[in-house]
């Protein structure tokens, strides 16, 4: 299935974050069937709240587009985008996203709002949920609890 194909290319982008100690968010954007932009969240490596995955990924496919609106691309991500990254989403006018696992905390893609099809925008996007689900889970799960027992080792050596 195509969508597996590319979901589990934004699983490849996710994982490096977790080899920098970022929380493994992954996100592709494909254009005809080419992956045209590629993001991984990097928000402590920068130090900036606006280096999610998704964010990143808009911007490197505006780059190869040579335009901000990528009406007719999918992005694949992970984990469901927060209210910036939705926002950023219907501005660019993406055509489809295809999100890995919600995030009942933060997700506004369907958790606790859903900025990507309210009518009241210009603009409403498709969305197809759980593909690689239990992966992308897993992936967030293993990098909070390595997390956690390292805070602990942490605290108890100091």
């Amino acid at each position: 299935m195509m969508n597996e194909k590319y979901m589990r290319e934004a699983l490849k982008e996710a994982r490096k974050a977790s080899r920098i100690g970022e929380v493994p968010i992954g996100c592709v954007i494909v254009y005809q069937d080419k992956i045209i932009g590629r993001g991984y969240n990097k928000r402590n490596t920068k130090k900036t709240t606006l280096a999610h995955a998704e964010l990143v990924a808009i911007q490197k496919a505006s780059k190869v587009m040579g335009d901000w609106r990528l009406e007719d691309c999918t992005m694949y991500v992970t984990l469901e985008p927060c209210q910036m990254c939705s926002g950023a989403i219907v501005q660019a006018r993406i055509k489809k996203v295809v999100v890995g696992t919600m995030n009942p905390k933060a997700g506004c893609a369907g958790s606790i709002l859903n900025i990507l099809q309210m009518k009241e925008f210009n603009h409403q996007v498709e969305m197809e949920i759980g593909v690689l689900e239990e992966e992308c889970t897993q992936v967030l799960q293993t990098f909070f609890k390595e997390l956690r027992i390292r805070n602990k080792m942490a605290k108890s050596e100091g």
